[in-house]
């Protein structure tokens, strides 16, 4: 397998910190993502190689193995397990955990050892106790930026993920920075051993006039001053539909309503949705003519 520097991918470098990971690869995947380069096999190529990058460096134990191991960054765990067995008293200096690494191999470069250790060298492949052993394989880490109203009702969307596609349902209510597991649809295990998981984060951006908070929604609408004063209706545009309200005589400003059961849909409770609070903000009448100021100033004598 030919070595990628996904430092060097992702235009960083090894001293890089998470939110400068995280931030090269939202620019880089908005650049050449497919939706925006369509037909375009480079931008595409491109696109999946800042994926990779990102599910590496963007997992702090990953980005580890990768900066120690390199291109056989996958197998660190069975490369530590294998020294283990071969050195079983060889310890940390706390006296405990996994084997540190004490000669036998070139520390510079590992790949003779996987290559006898997974059947590409001479050895057939490393054999505890007579069989291959089995490693699972490594878990991948992605995230996926939708808007709002994406995620307001249940989707089928594919994502590209180190090279493959994988076709998923979204369901409604997902959370920002929420994060779910995708069974086995991460890296293949090794000699028979089960594939690793796919853990999804999701980024939700909202530019909606709706603010969210779990399930329920909030709503700032303005109302003029004299239905506030001598009540009325009003249309409220709600998040996938509109209702009628009536609005109660001498309504304060800041006065808050709730609608219930209009809110955002339950993250997985088929039905279930939260409510929707609507905050009225009274607005002032502008440029009043002298008709206008003259009824203010007999309400103003009226009311003193």
């Amino acid at each position: 397998m030919a070595y990628i520097d996904y430092y060097k991918v992702l235009g960083l470098d090894k001293s890089a910190t998470e939110a400068e990971i995280k931030k090269a690869y939202r620019k880089l995947a908005r650049k050449y993502h497919p939706d925006v380069n369509p037909g375009d096999t480079e931008a595409e190529e491109k696109f999946k190689q800042v994926n990779e990058a990102n599910e590496v460096l963007s997992n702090p134990e990953n980005r580890k193995k990768y900066d120690k191991y390199g291109k056989d960054w996958q197998h660190a765990d069975a490369y530590e397990q294998a020294e283990q067995q071969r050195n079983p008293y060889s310890r940390s200096a706390s006296g405990g955990g996994r084997a540190q690494y004490s000669g036998g191999f070139d520390e510079g470069d590992f790949s003779d050892f996987f290559g006898s250790m997974f059947g590409g060298g001479a050895g057939g492949g490393f054999r505890g106790g007579g069989r291959q052993a089995q490693f699972r394989g490594q878990d991948f880490n992605a995230t996926l930026e939708l808007e709002l109203r994406e995620v307001f009702e249940k989707h089928k969307r594919t994502l590209t993920v180190n090279g493959k596609n994988i076709r998923l349902t979204i369901p409604a209510g997902v959370e920002n920075g929420q994060t779910i597991k995708i069974k086995v649809y991460g890296g293949p295990g090794v000699n028979g051993g089960p594939n690793g998981d796919l853990y999804l984060q999701f980024i939700i951006n909202n530019s909606t006039a709706f603010r969210r908070d779990g399930a329920n929604l909030y709503k700032t609408v303005p109302l003029d001053l004299y239905t506030s004063i001598l009540g009325g209706e009003l249309v409220i545009e709600t998040f996938d539909s509109s209702v009628k309200l009536k609005v109660a005589p001498e309504t304060p400003n800041g006065k808050q309503v709730k609608l219930k059961g209009k809110g955002f849909p339950v993250y997985k409770k088929e039905g279930q949705a939260g409510d929707l609070y609507i905050t009225y903000e009274v607005k002032m009448p502008q440029n009043l003519s002298a008709k206008e100021k003259e009824l203010f100033e007999e309400l103003a004598k009226l009311r003193s």
